[in-house]
């Protein structure tokens, strides 16, 4: 009985993920977000920079800090826990997390937040993310909150700083410096940045 219980909440959980994410899909399509990249192409990986393509593809190098995104709900939502009961089961807090995931993409596609990204940050060219990009990028919290859920917190400590050292290395740019030029934009870190 019990096993029959836990198939129908992986289920139940599921199913609330899809729909989460197909409303979200639906709702980016209506903002006038293309489904797919405006080259009329569809890539797995894109990792060429500042071109008409980013954010458009599959996957791209920002796709990491959605997997740290992922690793932070977790945390995030452990702690809330403690305080809020209803927080308990994975399952929910899982959804939470997806529920969180969707509204950044949601705000992240609005004009405001794409001419933020403009104004402050490296992504001069920024044009928003096209729906199948923003759909992956749920998909990438959704396997950081899995990872934080599954490895040692020691683990998932390193894989985090790895990949923000990484892109740091490789691009210029990852989610702590993402969030710093929004909030806190500054010219010698733009400058840096654009190398």
């Amino acid at each position: 009985m019990n096993d029959r219980k836990a198939d129908r909440t992986m289920a139940a959980t599921a199913a609330w993920s899809m729909l989460i994410v197909g409303v979200t899909a639906l709702i980016l399509w209506l903002m006038g977000r293309p489904f797919i990249c405006t080259c009329g192409t569809v890539e797995l990986w894109h990792g060429e920079l500042n071109t008409a393509e980013d954010s458009q593809q599959l996957l791209d190098w920002y796709s990491f800090t959605h997997v740290v995104h992922g690793v932070l709900f977790y945390w995030a939502l452990w702690l809330l826990a403690k305080w809020f009961g209803w927080l308990k089961p994975i399952r929910v807090r899982f959804l939470a997390a997806m529920l969180a995931e969707s509204l950044w993409e949601l705000i992240e596609n609005t004009p405001l937040i794409i001419e933020r990204y403009r104004e402050a940050t490296i992504a001069l060219g920024y044009m928003g993310d096209s729906v199948i990009n923003s759909v992956s990028d749920i998909i990438c919290m959704a396997i950081g909150f899995a990872l934080a859920m599954r490895l040692p917190v020691w683990v998932t400590v390193a894989v985090v700083v790895a990949m923000e050292v990484a892109l740091l290395l490789v691009i210029r740019d990852n989610l702590a410096l993402n969030i710093l030029m929004l909030l806190f934009p500054s010219e010698a870190i733009r400058s840096w940045q654009a190398g």
